[in-house]
């Protein structure tokens, strides 16, 4: 396992506990290089939506149990955050949420002459996803998309 993914799941069994107790889901945890600073991100959610409290106490709380952990040996910066209203569906949980939800595909090569897709997310597996397009369904392998995300109207 990488040294970010392995960062990440400590930081999800840390974080855990400190979810539950002020009533919040974990959506999920990066450990990013931006630049020259390293991030780990959580990300956090419940119905309704986070607010400021909410990520200030988990914040803390995260903060002062990853001090008290110390298995990251890098400097880094911790961020406590929603995912947004345009969040990426990297895990299957969040497809299982999103079901039935408008969402943008981003796919790393064209397909069609198009990179860029947005449908109903229809259906989902370890091998694809179907989202319906105009009344008809497109079947993306999973290797083929680099983002998928909900879609977001202005």
């Amino acid at each position: 396992m990488s040294k970010s993914k392995t960062y990440e799941s400590e930081t999800e069994a840390i974080l855990a506990p400190i979810a539950e107790r002020f009533g919040v889901e974990i959506y999920d945890v990066e450990y990013v290089k931006e630049g020259s600073d390293w991030y780990l991100r959580a990300y956090i959610d419940k119905p309704g939506g986070v607010n400021i409290k909410d990520c200030e106490d988990v914040s803390r709380a995260l903060s002062d149990e990853l001090d008290r952990a110390d298995f990251i040996e890098d400097a880094y910066i911790l961020e406590v955050s929603s995912p947004g209203l345009g969040r990426t569906l990297k895990k299957d949980k969040h497809l299982e949420k999103s079901l039935g939800e408008e969402v943008e595909i981003k796919t790393y090569k064209p397909i069609d002459k198009q990179k860029e897709f947005r449908g109903i997310l229809k259906a989902y597996d370890a091998e694809k996803i179907i989202i319906t397009i105009e009344n008809e369904e497109k079947i993306f392998a999973r290797g083929e998309i680099a983002l998928i995300r909900l879609a977001l109207d202005f």
